[in-house]
């Protein structure tokens, strides 16, 4: 037989053949587009189906299927978990590798030079602040003790001046004026007025934008330069003293030969500088009370040399 069997027990059919009842296994063929609703039976795959009234045939969970291409998806038919994917190793970067830069490009042998320079640079810069500080620090064991030192590595050229920040900042007003004996071409010796270089640098500065660095500390540093190096009756100490002169002089005899006109027509001999000291007045509001009265001090006439006085600083 085909797919069923004879059942000896089953009741004869009209025809009088002898009935024939379905395996056990065998799935009841049920007309298109409709479910079974029956009675439970044992399930294809060994377990139990339920059949009952509003439910579908339930078995041993089968594995997800996912559709073909082209296939709609099944809302009802949950998908695979995301987190139950294998994952898919990462392939190593291929391409080219960016290029190391600054000293790490360097062969080892010139990264410690590098390294070497770079430390010296560091040490350099430490002793260099260090000195500064210990220049315009009030005075302390190491500034006696290495004072020399000190002095040799900053001046003048890293000669700083805080005096605005000192506890008593300036109150004065001081002015820079000097004179000269002029030979004239007829030969006779003439002595010029005073010439205020201070007012001069004043004028050039008021009013200007940018003003240059010389207009502005010039004159004012030589003259601090002169002060501090010579005694309270004008005479020189050591070698920085005769240097302040000599910087303050070419720079009075340059001042001269461009802006004074007996000057410029003649050579000049000798020139003398003074300072005109002036109070700065308190404000209206405080009861301090300073004199207003000017006060000069007058430097020695100071001999120019043959080749400043033939123009050569002119």
């Amino acid at each position: 037989m085909d797919a069923y069997d004879e059942d000896s027990g089953a009741a004869p059919g009209p025809d009088g053949s002898t009935g024939a009842r379905p395996p056990e296994h065998a799935p009841e063929r049920l007309p298109d587009g409709e479910r079974d609703t029956g009675a439970a039976g044992p399930a294809h795959d060994g377990g139990f189906a339920q059949r009952g009234p509003g439910r579908e045939a339930v078995g041993r969970a089968l594995p997800d299927r996912q559709p073909v291409d082209g296939e709609p998806a099944d809302p009802q038919r949950p998908g695979p978990d995301p987190a139950n994917r294998p994952e898919t190793p990462h392939p190593p970067p291929t391409g080219p590798q960016p290029a190391r830069q600054g000293i790490l490009a360097l062969s080892p042998r010139y990264q410690v030079a590098a390294a070497l320079a770079v430390a010296a640079v560091a040490v350099g810069v430490g002793v260099h602040l260090l000195m500064v500080f210990l220049s315009i620090a009030p005075p302390n064991a190491v500034s006696k003790q290495h004072g020399k030192a000190v002095e040799a590595w900053v001046f003048p050229e890293f000669e700083q001046n805080w005096k605005l920040f000192a506890p008593n900042p300036l109150q004065q007003n001081i002015a820079v004026q000097a004179r000269a004996e002029v030979r004239t071409k007829d030969g006779s010796l003439i002595t010029t007025g005073w010439t205020d270089l201070s007012a001069q640098d004043g004028a050039a500065i008021r009013g200007n934008l940018a003003p240059s660095h010389a207009q502005q500390n010039e004159l004012r540093r030589a003259w601090d330069f002169v002060t501090a190096t010579h005694t309270d009756d004008d005479r020189p100490v050591g070698m920085r003293g005769s240097l302040s002169e000599d910087y303050l002089r070419r720079i009075v005899v340059l001042r001269l030969y461009r802006t004074d006109p007996t000057s410029r027509d003649g050579v000049i001999q000798r020139v003398q500088v003074r300072s005109r000291t002036t109070n700065v007045q308190p404000p209206s509001w405080s009861d301090e009370r300073v004199p207003d009265k000017p006060y000069y001090r007058e430097l020695p006439w100071w001999t120019v040399r043959a080749d400043e006085a033939a123009g050569g600083v002119r």
